[in-house]
């Protein structure tokens, strides 16, 4: 019953954590049904992610620290967004007058939505970093996984021997989570492998709504390619590692000052 118990509370936990992502899943279920009046679709699901920002920020469900990182998200977001869809890996068929060279401005709160999940999941959970790999290597190691991105239609796509590279440099790592008071862990890797394959599923369910349409899904809508699971993967390893990175960084700086303050 112990068991059950913790597993409900993380659920609950992994659920509140989440609220970002399910307010634009049901702004994307609702303007697919219902057709909002004055503006196109793709203006409204804007305008839903800018005051759920806000509301979220108002509330102190986000810090002003957390917001920082989430813009970042959304700049990167977007950028991988603009390139992609110049390349014809997807397209927003729909129109829109918040879109910029074929992209609404809302899919970066896409990206920006992962960042909110990893930042709150953190705070809920406490989560703590076990024998985290150097600075140095972590910071390349992220930017050359979000590179390939960009760079593998015009050179070889790298994606497995950094899927490789990551197994390597993160085997010993271990993430510890606390739930009503009871410290667990887990091996980073798998956790990778966890949300990479949930954010596959939500994938499935953004294109069934028309988030976005895959070459693919032009005639029908079809499943996302389970290959796309190591797209996901990637994207999500890039995701943990800024966010983790940013935190030891604010951890170093406030124990500099805590240090000073008491000298």
């Amino acid at each position: 019953m112990r068991s059950l118990k913790q597993l409900l509370r993380f659920g609950r936990e992994q659920a509140l954590a989440c609220l970002f992502p399910v307010v634009i899943f049901a702004s994307l279920a609702l303007t697919q049904l219902i057709t909002l009046p004055f503006l196109p679709r793709y203006d409204w699901l804007l305008i839903i992610c800018l005051l759920m920002q806000w509301l979220m920020v108002r509330s102190g469900l986000e810090t002003r620290e957390e917001i920082k990182v989430i813009t970042l998200f959304h700049l990167i977001g977007l950028a991988l967004e603009l390139f992609k869809v110049h390349m014809g890996s997807w397209s927003y068929p729909e129109d829109g007058y918040s879109k910029i060279f074929g992209v609404p401005l809302y899919s970066g709160f896409m990206y920006a939505s992962v960042a909110s999940y990893l930042c709150q999941a953190w705070r809920r959970l406490k989560i703590e970093l076990v024998k985290w790999p150097p600075f140095l290597i972590v910071v390349p190691l992220a930017a050359a996984i979000y590179v390939n991105f960009f760079t593998h239609h015009f050179w070889m796509d790298v994606r497995w021997g950094l899927s490789v590279l990551v197994i390597i440099v993160f085997c010993k790592s271990w993430v510890i989570y606390e739930i009503d008071r009871t410290r667990y862990r887990m091996p980073i890797a798998l956790s990778f492998v966890l949300i990479g394959f949930f954010i596959w599923i939500a994938e499935n369910i953004a294109t069934f709504f028309g988030a976005w349409e895959y070459p693919n899904q032009t005639d029908a809508w079809s499943l996302v390619h389970l290959g796309k699971v190591s797209s996901w993967l990637l994207l999500v390893i890039v995701s943990f590692l800024i966010v983790a990175t940013l935190k030891q960084v604010k951890g170093k700086n406030s124990t500099r000052v805590d240090t000073s303050r008491s000298l």
